[in-house]
């Protein structure tokens, strides 16, 4: 069976699945990328693992969820040894390559441990979650930080300053020529001082195609994760993006008074966050979501830079396309700004597969509507160039049959998502102990059911109330739905892949073939009849 030669892995970040012009949105601008989807599939619910950035992405990095990589927030270490999607790769010869963020953190008590000095090629490998940096940027810099080489391409090009990530490309210029810094709210609706082609977006498309040109010198195929910086925040775009969108774009917020006045207690602590009382403002959402829109069209365009250079290089009949996003974004939404809890807007997002084989005709231009994970992606990766996905690690399953119009009968019922708060604010007004910090989502397709450790459940009814403004964790006529879904949660939370140092087929081996027995090991046998038939059985079962 033909297969792609190469994988184009492209995430955006903070990216919500709404707000592309294939996915509803009225009046955002996202032709590229609405072409990709008619050359593919797009799948209309994938859900992240978790709804925050280091989390989500170690889950997609590994194919496994928060509970059993262990990092459950920004900036923790997945820990040595957790196998990666790039180890999972390097076994059957293909280059695992990154340019744009990651927000991986080494763990560097690990390393020091093993004597494995990071900046060698093996601590590299798991410094780098697995990839192969191109160019790493994980995209905020703020003075006093590790400067990226974008810095130093700024100064190349004219733009200096003590800091010219946050100088040019995330600062404007008020009336008076004074600098306005764009990590403030208030100056988002202002153009980024830095042009377009200089800004961050464009930069990393250049980086990315730099790298696929020199990589045709070398004969192994590659997964590239071009993992762009926006539209995150800082909220401020270059002109033209700048002034594209307007108060008129801006849709109504989805939110009620009912969900302040009878709000779960963790869902009132996040909506007193300093960030969600900010967000919830219209003043706020007049200035930050056309600035938001703006940095989606300019991703979109960047699309099409891609893809027109895929096309001049012969490149889109041999390369598996892949776009999506690590979460979304509140946006003012459910009066919550950030992304913290399990709300479409924030745990939902855009999935995008484009397989350029024959297989994958029947599909082009479809909306596949199965409950996917982003833990789904590494699977399906592996299955793509050809390998086994192994089942004993890969929590997630090979998106491939779906691609090509097959639905497995197994398929799952429900995805899971995981949150920790123990390192916010919210642990403190909660008077929550920090191993108790922990929320769960399952989602059939239907309810969406939220265990809060300490608290009573959250549901919501996504028939009913698609907009999800209604709590019926309180409700006596939801009790069957909430027994069920937690059911399944307690069912999942005891079955994790655990087993990553022993396949399942050595693991089933064992048994059957009566090992233990070959091996000499006679445990509880009565005689030597007993022992005679064993070992008869073990001899018809070789026959073949």
């Amino acid at each position: 069976m033909p297969r792609a030669k190469n994988i184009l892995w492209i995430m955006c970040d903070q990216l919500r699945h709404d707000y592309l012009g294939c996915t509803g949105h009225p009046s955002l601008k996202t032709p590229n990328i609405d072409a990709m989807a008619k050359r593919g599939v797009r799948f209309s619910s994938a859900y992240v693992q978790s709804p925050i950035c280091g989390p989500s992405r170690m889950s997609f990095y590994t194919g496994r969820y928060m509970r059993s990589h262990g990092s459950h927030w920004n900036g923790w270490p997945l820990r040595i040894g957790e196998p990666t999607l790039g180890d999972h790769l390097k076994k059957i010869g293909v280059r695992n390559v990154l340019v744009g963020k990651t927000h991986m953190a080494p763990d560097l008590e690990g390393l020091k441990m093993l004597g494995i000095a990071p900046d060698s090629i093996i601590g590299v490998h798991v410094a780098e979650c697995g990839f192969e940096p191109y160019e790493r940027d994980d995209g905020l810099h703020p003075t006093g930080r590790p400067r990226p080489r974008y810095d130093a391409y700024l100064r190349e090009h004219g733009f200096d300053a003590q800091n010219p990530w946050e100088h040019w490309a995330n600062s404007g210029t008020g009336p008076d020529g004074d600098l306005q810094n764009g990590w403030l709210l208030v100056h988002a609706d202002k153009a980024a001082r830095v042009p377009d082609e200089h800004s961050e977006t464009p930069y990393m498309t250049r980086r990315a195609m730099d790298f696929i040109t020199e990589a045709e010198a070398d004969a192994r195929p590659w997964c590239l994760h071009l993992s762009y910086i926006k539209p995150h925040w800082p909220y401020i775009a270059p002109e033209p993006y700048a002034s594209m969108y307007g108060a008129a774009d801006v849709l109504p917020a989805i939110r009620s008074d009912q969900e302040r006045q009878h709000a779960h207690p963790v869902f009132a602590a996040y909506m007193d966050m300093r960030y969600s009382k900010n967000m919830a403002r219209d003043e706020a959402r007049a200035k930050v979501i056309p600035a938001y829109m703006g940095l989606i069209t300019q991703i979109d365009d960047q699309m099409g830079v891609l893809m027109d250079f895929l096309e001049s290089r012969g490149l889109l009949d041999t390369t598996m396309i892949v776009f999506t996003s690590d979460h979304g974004d509140y946006l003012g939404d459910h009066w919550m700004g950030e992304k913290d809890l399990f709300h479409d807007q924030s745990a939902k997002i855009p999935l995008i597969v484009i397989d350029p084989s024959p297989e994958a005709d029947k599909t082009r231009g479809t909306v596949c509507d199965a409950l996917v994970e982003a833990i789904d992606l590494a699977p399906t990766f592996v299955d793509s160039f050809g390998g086994t996905p192994p089942s004993h690690i890969l929590e997630g399953r090979s998106l491939m049959p779906l691609v090509r119009g097959e639905t497995p009968r197994d398929w799952r019922k429900v995805v899971f998502s995981e949150y920790d708060y123990a390192m916010q604010d919210v642990r403190l007004k909660l008077n929550q102990p920090i191993e108790r910090c922990r929320l769960f989502m399952v989602f059939d397709g239907r309810w969406k059911y939220i265990h809060a450790s300490g608290f009573r459940p959250m549901l919501y009814d996504l028939d009913g109330d698609p907009q999800e403004l209604v709590d019926r964790g309180e409700d006596p006529s939801c009790a069957e739905a909430i027994a069920r879904l937690q059911a399944a949660l307690f069912d999942w939370a005891l079955h994790p892949n655990g087993h990553i140092t022993t396949a399942n087929e050595k693991i089933a081996a064992y048994a059957d073939n009566q090992l233990q027995v070959k091996g000499g090991i006679l445990i509880g046998i009565w005689d030597e009849a007993e022992l005679a038939a064993i070992r008869q059985q073990i001899a018809q079962r070789a026959k073949p």
